[in-house]
């Protein structure tokens, strides 16, 4: 199963393309807005099968979306509470 990354821009003018292509190949698309992963499109025998899949197949797929989710915290903290 390919995964591939792209950008939300890119994704909106190519939207059939990567349907045709998710649908018909099982590629998964991880859509990115500003360099940050947002949203996930596959096909929805890839999502039942992800609602069947086993343990260790539900675990390499959180694995997978953990290492793409975007890290929201903006500086350090320098004290206090």
């Amino acid at each position: 199963m390919t995964t591939r990354l792209v950008a939300s821009t890119e994704a909106q003018n190519n939207f059939g393309r990567i349907l045709d292509d998710v649908v018909q190949n099982g590629t998964r698309y991880v859509i990115r807005r500003r360099n940050v992963s947002q949203a996930v499109i596959l096909s929805l025998a890839d999502f039942e099968g992800i609602l069947a899949a086993d343990e260790n197949g539900r675990r390499k797929l959180v694995k997978m979306l953990r290492e793409l989710r975007p890290d929201y915290s903006l500086g350090e903290y320098v004290g206090g509470e």
